[in-house]
């Protein structure tokens, strides 16, 4: 034990570094451990948590932040579309886990939540009218897409020779010559 410091301002050992804790100002206990304030740090950033909310799994310490983001968290829900921990309400759809306000189609950025969509091959997600729009096949006679009619949800098509064409285009454009 130092001697310049009087016996009765000695509190214990530091539970990290293991030296005198002399000044209850410059200590913390955490857990029913005693701490330097210097001392009770975050594993990850290193962060002081004396005063500050932590966070301990498997005999490590972290501060808020580094348990939600650095895979301590035992079990994270990670939205698909921005990466981000979900910490409140989990959307999810196809297998895959979004914040609500990250559903959004890949073309508007219109919110799906609650509403009609659709993915494509690569697993993006669309609103219908947009999927429609991108996949739908073209006519090979105007080269509009062939889309439902208003309040459909399927589309016509006539195909011929592996072409498509809409029923009103198939007329115009068939040479059998």
């Amino acid at each position: 034990m130092d001697t310049s410091y009087s016996s009765d301002l000695y509190f214990g050992n530091c539970t990290r570094c293991s030296k005198a804790v002399y000044s209850a100002g410059k200590a913390c206990q955490a857990m029913g451990h005693l701490f330097h304030d210097t001392c009770f740090t975050c594993s990850v950033c290193s962060k002081k948590l004396s005063g500050q909310p932590f966070y301990t799994v498997s005999g490590r310490i972290y501060c808020e932040d580094d348990f939600l983001y650095s895979g301590a968290h035992p079990s994270p829900e990670v939205c698909d579309s921005c990466g981000y921990l979900i910490k409140d309400t989990v959307l999810q759809a196809h297998g895959r886990s979004f914040h609500p306000s990250c559903f959004r189609c890949v073309i508007c950025r219109q919110s799906l939540e609650g509403l009609p969509f659709t993915v494509d091959t690569d697993n993006r997600v669309y609103c219908v009218s947009d999927y429609h729009k991108v996949q739908a096949p073209r006519c090979a006679a105007c080269r509009m897409p062939i889309l439902p009619t208003e309040g459909c949800t399927e589309s016509i098509r006539v195909v011929s020779f592996n072409r498509n064409y809409h029923a009103e285009c198939f007329g115009n454009d068939v040479d059998f010559i």
